[in-house]
């Protein structure tokens, strides 16, 4: 790996930088609180956040070395990447571990890892590489070209089932190819259509999915099953009023009433004992992330670059979105991490990665030029 110029340093967004370690910070110590539980001995830790930590260092390492790598060797290596992680999709069924009736990790001793989330990351390279080629806005035949890069490994992903990184990775391609641009005939018809089918969507979902929509909809239906999740999450959020309860300090979090504390719903454990001016203290770390991130899509100075960095900004928006929409009850539940909040090793590291990849292309923005 050649080392880049120390003039390029120079340009480096140290914001993002600086916002990414703080947001991995709140997120360590939210998992410090929610790894622990009250009972009559005293406070008892589970070792999610220690584990957290070592991934975080390992996240730490990828970002730099992402940064370090000239993010235009990724176009070379979008098509074996891509290829690799539908090997591994293609896998799952075969050689998967199965929890809490899903079978979406290959567990390979030491680690668990989750190729939906290496998906995201190859249909983002296989996406930019494919709209980077020109700058004419896509027809027919090429948008299809291009949403077939995401539909594939959607198809594998729902089969898990996981939906909610299927759709992720069908949104963030979403983005790229609204970035890049579609004429406006094939807009206009999508913009028609998709609506119309998209009520179809329900009879191909399992049934644990359309009770969540049901749920979503009206969770007093089923308080003690499918509803329990967000009514816990809604009265855990609300009890933390204005300025929390205080850390560790939550009742529903560390008396074991909020479940996936450590995962889907960590938002849910930091308003309890932040409040709502933790949360909104958080929304801004995210608002600030997201514009230091968008500042790299325009000032990138090749077509593949901004793409690239397009689909990366779209990655992480959506998750942001969906899981505080899904935890507040604005959204149904689809089991979405929060990024650098919620426990998970892999979905850590391809967010450092992502980030440095993002890194890479700011600090090279005045090298060249398209």
């Amino acid at each position: 790996m050649q080392m880049p110029d120390r003039r390029m340093f120079f340009q480096i967004n140290w914001g993002l930088v600086f916002l990414t370690i703080l947001l991995f910070a709140v997120g360590m110590v939210n998992l410090y609180s929610a790894s622990g539980s009250r009972i009559e001995g005293g406070f008892v830790l589970s070792p999610f956040y220690q584990r957290q930590l070592v991934w975080g260092l390992i996240g730490l390492c990828v970002m730099v070395t992402c940064m370090l790598i000239d993010y235009r060797r990724i176009e070379r290596l979008a098509v074996p990447c891509y290829v690799i992680v539908l090997f591994l999709l293609l896998l799952v069924p075969i050689v998967g571990k199965t929890v809490y009736g899903a079978k979406r990790w290959i567990d390979l001793g030491v680690m668990n890892l989750q190729p939906s989330e290496l998906a995201k990351f190859a249909v983002l390279m296989m996406g930019a590489k494919a709209l980077c080629r020109d700058g004419e806005s896509l027809g027919w035949k090429r948008l299809a070209q291009v949403l077939s890069i995401g539909l594939v490994p959607f198809l594998f992903i729902a089969k898990q089932p996981d939906l909610g990184s299927g759709l992720t990775v069908l949104v963030l391609l979403g983005g790229m190819v609204l970035f890049h641009g579609v004429k406006w005939r094939v807009l206009r018809v999508c913009l028609l259509v998709i609506p119309l089918v998209m009520p179809l969507g329900w009879f191909v979902l399992h049934d644990y999915q359309q009770e969540r929509i049901l749920t979503f909809l009206d969770p007093t239906r089923d308080p003690r099953g499918a509803g329990y999740h967000i009514i816990q999450s809604q009265i855990a959020i609300g009890s933390g009023e204005m300025f929390g309860k205080g850390f560790l300090a939550g009742t529903q979090s560390q008396l074991r009433f909020l479940p996936e504390k450590h995962t889907d719903f960590a938002i849910a454990v930091l308003g309890e004992e932040w409040g709502f001016a933790g949360c909104m203290a958080l929304v801004t770390l995210f608002c600030l992330f997201l514009m230091a991130m968008y500042s790299t899509v325009r000032d990138a100075k090749d077509r593949f670059g901004s793409t690239l960095a397009a689909g990366i900004f779209f990655y992480f928006f959506w998750q942001i979105v969906v899981n505080i929409g899904m935890v507040v009850g604005l959204m149904p539940v689809v089991g979405m991490p929060l990024p650098f909040i919620s426990y998970g090793g892999t979905a850590l590291v391809v967010n450092c990665a992502l980030v440095g990849i993002v890194l890479s292309i700011s600090m090279r923005r005045f090298v060249f030029k398209s």
